[in-house]
């Protein structure tokens, strides 16, 4: 329960960042870091990726002892995150931009259909120390080539160009070179190639710690475990930052790093509240709405986020968001905390929408 509890939580985080009312006047924390550094909105993507990881060292140990091959679960995997790319190159165009020039390709469905596919192969056909390997090799590797490998046209980092400069690195460049037109920033994007080579290793860290929770230690230890993991990476993420700097549109090795320490800390919070010391209750439900139907949440979110922002109104030309937040929740309060009310308003709405699912006992999964 305490994975379908923080998954919940992220969902709801997921979407509440998302949808802020005027998002130019929210508070800091609903906004992501404009380039280094982080806020507490850049935590939720990487959460998603870690709890991805812990799920699949459940649900492959299930279905493997239940007598399904390692070939068939590989179908599966496959069939699953194309599905995932898929369906989020849908949302990326929806509801009337589907246009083949400028298509977004990358985005967060995708992130997620790619470390999941690759994650899962290593689950199937490696052990807990390849996958070390493969995270240390991920980290050091996306370091080195951010770090020394010349940008063409630029320069070396930190010689000829700074470290991480936004449109002036690897990274953005290789973006340019592959996907031209098709980019979430127009020179760059969140959700690009290379920096997906780090984003494997945050499945890869949730996919470790789902092992260290199938062990047969004792709950105390489980608990006091991923904790002190947690304390660790969140102090070697800061430290890390100094020399490569937090940085979520890049997804750097120092934010893989603290981000999935934090991740630890809250899963650790989590599994021993509800599951070591069993206190559940009616106040872990309304989470567990979002976290038994994590997809559906954020899809049906984006969907009718993107159907507000994209429909205009006859009357004043606005589009409905504008509309409902200019007339419904702009008189009520402070432009930051009108903002913050519709962004919680937004939440409220999706979480009705999966209550009902809920309630018919209906789980809609990829």
């Amino acid at each position: 329960m305490s994975l379908d509890l923080f998954r919940g939580a992220t969902i709801a985080g997921m979407i509440l960042v998302n949808n802020a009312g005027d998002d130019p006047n929210s508070y800091w924390p609903l906004k992501h870091a404009q380039w280094n550094g982080w806020t507490p909105t850049d935590l939720v993507f990487p959460f998603f990726l870690f709890i991805v990881g812990v799920a699949m060292a459940f649900s492959f140990s299930s279905r493997l002892k239940r007598g399904e091959t390692r070939q068939k679960l590989l179908v599966h995997v496959l069939w699953r995150g194309l599905a995932l790319f898929v369906l989020g190159m849908f949302l990326n165009g929806f509801p009337n931009q589907y246009h083949l020039a400028s298509w977004r390709v990358y985005g967060v469905l995708q992130r997620i259909a790619i470390c999941y596919v690759i994650s899962a192969i290593l689950a199937l056909w490696a052990n807990w120390r390849v996958w070390i390997l493969t995270v240390a090799g991920c980290l050091v590797g996306y370091w080195i080539l951010m770090r020394f490998v010349p940008v063409p046209g630029f320069g070396v980092p930190t010689h000829d160009i700074p470290l991480l400069d936004p449109d002036r690195n690897l990274a953005a460049w290789l973006d340019r070179q592959l996907l031209a037109g098709h980019l979430y920033e127009g020179t760059r994007d969140p959700e690009g190639v290379l920096s997906t080579i780090p984003a494997v290793a945050t499945s890869l860290l949730g996919l470790l710690t789902g092992q260290w929770l199938r062990s047969a230690r004792s709950a105390k230890n489980k608990a006091l475990g991923m904790a002190l993991f947690g304390l660790l990476g969140v102090a070697a993420g800061e430290i890390l930052n100094l020399g490569f700097p937090i940085n979520k549109k890049l997804w750097t090795s120092s934010y893989v790093i603290f981000t999935a320490g934090l991740a630890l800390l809250c899963l650790a919070l989590c599994y021993w509240i509800v599951d070591a010391k069993q206190r559940r209750g009616p106040w872990t439900k309304p989470l567990l709405v979002f976290g038994m139907n994590a997809i559906a949440a954020y899809v049906f979110s984006e969907l009718i986020s993107h159907l507000l922002d994209n429909v205009r109104t006859r009357a004043a030309g606005m589009s409905w968001q504008e509309s409902i937040y200019g007339h419904v929740f702009a008189p009520l309060a402070s432009p930051a905390s009108a903002s913050l009310l519709y962004a919680l308003a937004y939440v409220l709405m999706c979480w009705v929408a999966l209550w009902v699912l809920h309630r018919k006992g209906i789980f809609l999964k990829i």
